[in-house]
């Protein structure tokens, strides 16, 4: 994905506000107004953008569903001639987005039953079409894996690269985002390299 460059609109500096006092205290620990205080407006002008906090839920949990599966089908496009560049380009990908949008990970974690029924159903329908990007591309690269195991280990890299949220500050502090993306692109290299049979 590019990198943008231009400054972000008023509407995704609330989100991404949002997103952090959500992460960090629950959604119900979170009133409009500290959303408002958190980006210099007034709770109420935060509803010249947002019919409210369940509305922002909702964009940011849909809003990363489509962005990670339009990342990966553009991905996609890019690498489907060649299977391990593909799952490289993929893996790299989620990296970024493990280590560039925790809040967005305990978000999910935390409250994705809050949504309403159709914004829940069509989260999980990106998902599930995100993740069979990354089958497709694993059953190229190892096309005597089966289907189901090949599911599994996908979802299993997923977890293993969503864990950044619980990477707390412990005796020496967490690594650098440096180290981090070495040590997850490894990890999940070596997870799907697994999958080959010998």
């Amino acid at each position: 994905m590019s990198t943008r460059t231009d400054a972000p609109t008023r509407r995704e500096q609330i989100l991404k506000e949002a997103a952090r006092l959500f992460a960090e205290r629950g959604f119900h620990g979170v009133g409009v107004d500290e959303i408002g205080a958190a980006v210099g407006i007034s709770g109420p002008g935060l509803y010249r953008h947002f019919a409210g906090k369940d509305a922002m839920l909702a964009e940011l949990l849909v809003g990363i569903s489509e962005r990670l599966l339009s990342g990966g089908r553009l991905r996609v496009r890019e690498s489907a001639s060649d299977p391990g560049a593909l799952l490289a380009a993929l893996i790299d990908g989620h990296i970024d987005f493990a280590l560039d949008d925790r809040p967005l990970i305990t978000l999910h974690d935390r409250e994705l039953d809050r949504l309403r029924d159709a914004d829940r159903k069509l989260v999980r329908q990106l998902q599930r079409q995100y993740a069979e990007l990354w089958v497709t591309a694993v059953r190229s690269l190892h096309p005597e894996v089966p289907e189901a195991e090949a599911r599994a280990a996908v979802h299993a890299v997923f977890g293993l690269l969503n864990s950044t949220p619980r990477l707390g500050s412990r005796e020496g502090g967490p690594p650098t985002r440096a180290a981090m993306e070495s040590l997850l692109r490894r990890l999940a290299h070596g997870a799907f390299g697994s999958l080959a049979r010998p």
